[in-house]
């Protein structure tokens, strides 16, 4: 074995497998099963025109040498993003800890609840600094937020008045740039007029919906705006308020003011800088909007045995369910994020994050004060951590800051602004004053002593206490803090302790090596606006992944400023929709859908101000082209897209994929591919050969970004050449194309830290280590099909009888023994395993993908657990409920009471085969009450006398 190959390190299966595998399978060789399961006439005919693979050291060589190319300054740039102090306690144990981020989405509630509860944190965390009722577990980031708020409002607005319509959206030109630009991107597509303008000369017509203001200002001012708030009231007009998350321990929480939605981003607590993201936004409102508020909301209930338990409450909300009647598609959130957010509160409590705040504060008085001694005006008469100086040579201050390593915030000619943060000190304050001394030619015996003054006037300084639940107030040192993360770890079944074989979801390996650069200062602490001479081994990285990504795709550009799989099928058909535009059929406006679509496709195809027809499948599940044809003719001359899922959401090859994108181009309409299964084609096929024109690649699957228990995700796009000069760009840095779409998330090159997982990815494998990855992804599939085969039936194959990277097991005709797909997924918890994608696409189906990562002997334990659960099956009956099916999973406290009462023994329950004992999985509690959950909505952490009336 050659130890310097990464992909003998990556991928599972070894040499010795083979034979057994492709016997299982029915084939000679591996070609053969490749053969047989993708079409030929896409089939790539010369290999990826990427460099061979590196090893794992020269990898790790190569990206120090890359980090060495950043200039890690001191940014008080501000505009959002701040430098921050990662408790290495946390950096340690959450962010480099595999049982943290390499968890999925805790749709499985019962091995979940560590990850449960410190959302929960974070959601209490929200509402107690906003002042609000009621928070979700997360958004991309500020501007996002922001225009999910804007979209969000005018929802409730439409459904108030029983019509739809162009409303107004009052936007304050306090507001950050990047976020106005979102708010225009999203804003066009549905109508919505926005009004930018000063707060205190607005009308409050009553032609306007709904308001956002920015508290405090982009350049530092805080305003009162209790007034604004209810005279906006009283006109029927929503408030919603974008906020530092820091500043609400020393001001008002906007929730006392009356608003309606409160907007920000966590960064500033404890996350890096990234060069824009990842980053967790917050996003809090009335208890009266939860059926509207976009996202996911953790929310508090109890399980089979009446005991406290947590899980997403409202799903019926989601995208999944209401499709193209959604409001928002959100899918990804950024969960290791906010966890880590949420540990950052628990650690510092209360008076800790006072601290903080204050010596923030205070340092930012010391430098208006002490500027103003030399001479400069601060134009701002309250502020938190920001300043507005009026000064006479801007370019020479910008010349010396830098030559000392210094980034500030240049206004213009004559104004800078200053964004002081928590990593500020006494010295840093005086290197900061030097700039000024010697760039104006000031003496340093000019400056005065000083008396700080109040800057946040009586009226905007907080009077409400806040985190005042036990969890903010026990765990303040870091022995405490260790074992408290510990202890929900241990809660979560993660990717370190089982396969999680997810359909759609692509749970793969998450490499050390790819993970590592992520917690380096010179990756980590590079705010995403500074000039990009300071920002060489980023600009390299980012277009290094561009080329390859177009390499593997076949396209011509790509743009990495999505930061989830829904931002990219967004932003993807954003740009179809500009194309048309730019041709003079602003008129196209047709989406047709399949039917087995992703519940984010329809939902994002209204969010771009487009219609959704959808076309049925047939009954081998693949796309019903006749019915396709009759449609796309019907709307031929409003066709805008046909947005598909290649291999299809069934896991099959179809092969008539070229026939249906060619009668899509027919008709004048563009091709939109999900390239959520792109798993199953790198190396093999690409979206430019079956010919679509644009893709989002979920970075977070076939790239290797690790989940992080429901986020960070990661969904660039990547266009045909048509597309390109309508790449998104920025308003602080200029991104994309010539004729660029407005910004699609905050940062100019979105969650750039997390993408130098998937440039690892792809250096390390090389184009011969990614194509294996494939065949052996398809392989795995396949060996659990037929190792399955008259027990469990797949519902959907290709002509020739093989799925593609995934499968579709039928669990219907298990109704007959009483037994529905739910209790084999919570069974699966008993044996040690993660349910696969359960009733997706299909109701009563699960839908497994067990990528290239994993071994032949984990495929086993797998196969033989789903066998065993078989036999269960066939011992269950419809007339007695009271099986091992129906009562899992099985907790310690239940197999260790002094009572049972089960007709089955506590070995079975617990442990049902060999291998069980050996790594046994507890799950934490029973099956949770989702019904009663939703009915007693608690989504935050409520006094423990809360949860004895639960």
């Amino acid at each position: 074995m050659n130890t310097e190959v990464f992909a003998s390190r990556h991928i599972g299966i070894t040499e010795k497998d083979f034979q057994p595998m492709l016997e299982t399978v029915g084939v000679e060789n591996l070609e053969q099963l490749i053969y047989e399961t993708i079409p030929d006439d896409i089939r790539l005919k010369e290999p990826l025109k990427l460099p061979n693979g590196i090893s794992e050291h020269e990898f790790l060589m190569h990206i120090q040498d890359l980090s060495e190319k950043n200039k890690v300054f001191k940014s008080y740039i501000g505009l959002g993003y701040h430098e921050c102090l990662t408790p290495s306690v946390i950096k340690r144990n959450i962010l480099e800890n595999p049982g943290w981020y390499t968890a999925y989405t805790p749709y499985q509630a019962e091995i979940a609840q560590g990850r449960l509860e410190a959302l929960l944190n974070f959601q209490t965390m929200v509402c107690d600094l906003t002042g609000m009722e009621l928070a979700n577990a997360s958004l991309l980031d500020e501007s996002t937020a922001a225009a999910e708020a804007m979209t969000m409002l005018f929802d409730i607005r439409s459904r108030q008045q029983k019509k739809d319509g162009t409303l107004k959206f009052f936007v304050s030109e306090e507001v950050l740039p990047q976020t106005l630009s979102l708010l225009q991107t999203r804003s066009a597509p549905l109508g919505i007029e926005l009004v930018i303008g000063n707060h205190e000369e607005f009308d409050f017509s009553n032609s306007f919906y709904g308001a956002l203001l920015q508290y405090p200002g982009k350049h530092g001012q805080v305003h009162d705006y209790a007034e604004f708030v209810q005279k906006a009231k009283a006109n029927d007009i929503k408030v919603a308020v974008a906020a530092d998350i820091l500043s609400l321990v020393l001001l008002t929480p906007p929730g006392e003011w009356g608003v309606d939605v409160v907007v920000g981003t966590t960064q500033r607590f404890g996350i890096p800088l990234g060069y824009g993201g990842p980053h967790a936004a917050f996003f809090a409102t009335k208890e009266e909007y939860k059926r509207t508020i976009p996202g996911r909301i953790i929310g508090v209930t109890k399980d089979t045995d009446g005991n406290h338990a947590l899980r997403m409450a409202l799903q019926t909300r989601e995208q999944h369910i209401k499709r193209d009647k959604a409001t928002s598609n959100i899918c990804t959130a950024q969960v290791l994020l906010a966890v880590m957010a949420g540990m950052y509160a628990v650690y510092h409590g209360p008076n800790g994050l006072k601290y903080i705040a204050n010596k923030v504060h205070t340092l930012t008085k010391a430098l208006a004060q002490t500027l103003e001694t030399f001479g400069f005006k601060q134009t701002n008469t309250a502020f938190f951590d920001t300043i507005k100086i009026n000064i006479s040579n801007v370019k020479e201050l910008r010349e010396v800051a830098e030559s000392k390593g210094i980034n500030l915030n240049y206004i213009d000619s004559e104004t800078v602004s200053i964004s002081l943060n928590e990593a500020f000190s006494d010295n840093d304050l005086k290197l900061l004053l030097s700039c000024f001394v010697e760039s104006q030619d000031i003496s340093k015996d000019s400056s005065k002593a000083i008396d700080l003054k109040e800057a946040i006037p009586n009226s905007l300084q907080r009077q409400a206490p806040f985190l005042e639940h036990m969890v903010f107030n026990s765990y303040h040192s870091e022995t405490e803090l260790m074992r408290y993360i510990k202890k929900l770890e241990r809660k979560d079944l993660a990717l370190n302790h089982s396969m999680i074989s997810l359909g759609s979801c692509t749970m793969k390996l998450n490499a050390a090596s790819e993970m590592l650069p992520l917690s380096w200062a010179n990756w980590g602490n590079i705010h995403p606006f500074v000039p990009l001479n300071q920002a060489e081994g980023y600009q390299e990285v980012l277009k290094e992944l561009e080329k390859q990504l177009n390499v593997i795709t076949g396209f011509a550009a790509t743009s990495l400023q999505p930061n989830s799989g829904a931002q990219g099928e967004y932003a993807g058909l954003m740009t179809i929709r500009a194309y048309h535009a730019s041709r003079g059929e602003e008129h196209r406006n047709i989406c047709i859908i399949p039917a087995s679509a992703h519940g984010t496709n329809p939902a994002s195809a209204v969010m771009a101000g487009m219609k959704v027809v959808v076309t049925k499948t047939d009954e081998k599940g693949n796309i019903d082209v006749a019915d396709l044809g009759e449609k796309v003719k019907l709307h031929s001359e409003n066709l805008a897209a046909l947005m598909v899922t290649y291999p299809s959401t069934h896991g099959v090859f179809e092969s008539s994929i070229v026939h249906i994108t060619r009668l899509i181009h027919e008709h004048g309409g563009q091709v939109y591919m999900d390239g959520a299964n792109m798993n199953a084609q790198v190396g093999l096929t690409n979206p430019a050969v079956i010919g679509a024109d644009v893709c989002h690649l979920n970075l977070h699957k076939t790239f290797a970004i690790p989940h992080g228990g429901g986020g960070p995700g990661v969904g660039p796009i990547c266009v045909a050449e048509q597309l390109v000069p309508f790449l998104p760009t920025n308003p602080v840095v200029e991104t994309g194309g010539e004729k660029a779409i407005t910004a699609i998330s905050a940062a100019p090159w979105g969650s750039a830290l997390a993408c130098l997982i998937s440039y690892g990815y792809i250096k390390m494998l090389g184009t011969e280590g990614l194509t294996d990855a494939t065949r052996i992804a398809i392989l795995n599939a396949n060996y659990i099909k037929d190792k399955l085969k008259g027990k469990f039936e797949v519902l959907y194959s290709g002509e020739k009888g093989r799925a593609a990277h995934e499968m579709i097991i039928d669990c219907r005709p298990f109704k007959a023994h009483g037994v529905e797909v739910t209790d084999i997924a919570k069974r699966l918890m008993d044996y040690g395993f993660h349910a696969p994608t359960v009733s997706f696409p299909v109701a009563g189906t699960i839908m497994i993908e067990p990528t290239e990562s994993e071994s032949l002997v984990e495929l086993d334990r797998f196969c033989d657990a789903m066998l065993s659960i078989r036999e269960e099956i066939d011992e269950a009956s419809s007339e007695d409920q009271h099986n091992v099916l129906k009562n899992a999973p099985h907790t310690l406290e239940m197999v260790t009471s002094d009572t049972w009462d089960y007709p089955y023994s506590r070995k079975k329950a617990a442990f049902p085969l060999p291998f069980v004992s050996e790594n046994k999985f507890w799950p934490s509690i029973r099956r949770t009450d989702e019904a009663f959950g939703d009915r007693n909505l608690i989504c935050t952490c409520t006094p423990i006398e809360a949860y004895a009336e639960v």
